[in-house]
């Protein structure tokens, strides 16, 4: 049997792997970047809110049990804390109809004694065009 991989790097390390794992349709993988908690929630486009580890489970083992997504996170804007992390990303994805569609998900991750974890997983269909990548600001 396999051994659990966890993973203690970044919260941006830990996005990288959670997109790495819907793409690959790893049920195991992408619940083990999830919180112990069982506070956790996701929310899929035009779906419920889903509260816990069972719901979530349940919620992505229908999604991909016809195999991975291709979702592509972009324009990451990210807001942080020594605890914390909140990332809004741009999810390009391909529509039923196959066309290119994009989607708007908040990922927030906090800092455990295991590393970084996801807590909230929240995508909404976006509106319009996809946005233009822009360079990263900085303000003061």
């Amino acid at each position: 049997m396999p051994t659990k991989k966890t993973h203690n790097g970044s919260a941006a390390e830990t996005e990288a792997a959670f997109y790495d794992a819907l793409n690959r349709a790893d049920l195991n993988a992408l619940m083990a970047l999830w919180g112990d908690e069982d506070e956790i929630v996701c929310v899929h486009p035009g779906g419920p809110r889903l509260i816990g580890h069972a719901a979530i489970r349940a919620s992505w083992a229908a999604i991909l049990e016809h195999g991975g997504l291709n979702i592509h996170p972009s324009s990451l804007h990210e807001t942080h804390t020594l605890m914390s992390s909140v990332h809004t990303v741009v999810e390009g994805a391909t529509a039923a109809s196959g066309e290119p569609a994009h989607l708007i998900a908040t990922n927030v991750y906090a800092k455990t004694p295991k590393g970084w974890r996801l807590t909230l997983h929240h995508v909404s269909i976006a509106p319009g065009p996809a946005p233009v990548e822009l360079p990263n600001q900085i303000l003061h």
